[in-house]
């Protein structure tokens, strides 16, 4: 089963999302510069937007290089020595995910609470295995030492243990890629696509100065200056969730798979990428919100109704950008039928045409949310 996510958000002049340059980042789509935000960006609004969690009733996950230090912790407050705890998930950690450098693994790694907890779980277990050929606090020589194979058989099977999925809805969604173990590597659940403008935009550059406020009266100039580039768009965007891939990484939870996908949906519509906000507050809600639920079938991206940018008519970017959308719905059903989709529903802040899409209208996001909810079973 998927569930889509169709939505359009017009942002007042701001630069939400930029790049190397302080620029705000854009692509070329049909011809024509859109403005973009990207899928990460995105990605990490959603997950640490306060409503994912409080839907899910449960912590998320966090990205860290000091694995080692949460391990240790979790072995120090279950009892052991914790120098002694230190140095062995030093060692063990330095096994499972490569050369670490100053404590510190060298690339971020993305773990759910309970996944630290099974690796200091996994360690406990495999004690005698591991201290006597991990040196004392203090000992350690800098050389190169060869791991016995009591040791590396210890840590296959602790290694193992990522196997069993997590209870991190935010790395079930959107996954986990570790070179150094590919045990630990989970297939994202969610595709997360980059928001673009619906239309052509064309930046714009803010000049600004800062006056010295204790600088003398027969003093003239500002105390700084400089420039900020920003632009003012109606974005589209899009996401998917292979709700099958989701119970699967969750470890067959079927609840917290449906909470993920409500916590997903619900945070989707209130975050709002936090770039530069202190200088525009583009705190604009989503004007249309719609979720598409499909037992079988490939999910559409409405991405190709804005190949052709809209123009801004009677309503602005929004009402025009609305009508393109149900106009492409309406073309691919058309086509492709409808076979496979179960649900859609949609709610909209203006009134402009909806064409095909008019028999999915509800009042608001709350009976939107509901339609999915039933239609994943989450009203069972």
């Amino acid at each position: 089963m998927i569930v889509e996510t169709h939505l359009l958000q017009n942002f007042a002049p701001s630069c939400l999302n930029r790049d190397d340059t302080n620029s705000p980042k854009d692509c070329e789509f049909g011809g024509f510069r859109r403005a973009r935000i990207s899928s990460q960006c995105i990605k990490r609004a959603i997950r640490h937007h306060p409503v994912f969690a409080e839907t899910l009733g449960r912590g998320i996950g966090v990205r860290t290089k000091l694995l080692a230090e949460a391990v240790a912790v979790r072995l120090a407050q279950g009892g052991r020595e914790p120098d002694g705890a230190r140095a062995i998930a030093l060692a063990v950690v330095e096994a499972l995910m490569g050369k670490m450098k100053a404590d510190k693994t060298s690339v971020l790694i993305y773990l759910g609470d309970d996944e630290t907890g099974r690796i200091a779980d996994a360690i406990e277990e495999h004690w005698d295995a591991v201290a006597p050929h991990v040196p004392a606090a203090g000992e350690d020589d800098g050389k190169q030492r060869k791991e016995p194979k009591e040791f590396k058989e210890a840590v296959a099977t602790i290694a193992k243990t990522f196997r069993s999925g997590t209870d991190a809805a935010d790395i079930a969604l959107f996954g986990r890629m570790v070179a150094e173990n590919t045990h630990m590597n989970v297939d994202a659940a969610c595709q997360v696509a980059h928001a673009i403008s619906t239309h052509k935009v064309s930046m714009e550059m803010d000049f600004y100065t800062a006056v010295d406020d204790l600088q003398p009266d027969d003093t003239t100039g500002a105390g700084m200056m400089g420039t900020m580039e920003f632009n003012s768009s109606c974005f589209y965007r899009y996401a998917a969730i292979d709700l099958d891939q989701l119970q699967q990484n969750l470890a067959g939870d079927v609840a917290l798979a449906r909470r993920a996908v409500e916590a997903f949906i619900r945070a989707s519509i209130a975050a709002i990428p936090s770039g530069k906000q202190n200088c525009s507050a583009a705190q604009n809600p989503p004007a249309f919100v719609m979720c598409v639920v499909r037992d079988s079938g490939a999910p559409w991206s409405l991405a190709n109704a804005f190949e052709v940018p809209v123009r801004p008519g009677e309503g602005g970017w929004t009402c025009s950008s609305i009508r393109a959308l149900a106009e492409h719905w309406s073309a691919l059903k058309r086509m492709y039928g409808d076979c496979g989709i179960r649900t859609v529903a949609l709610c909209a802040l203006s009134e402009a045409k909806l064409d095909g899409l008019a028999d999915s209208l509800r009042p608001g996001v709350e009976d939107v949310i509901a339609a999915v909810r039933e239609a994943i079973g989450g009203g069972e």
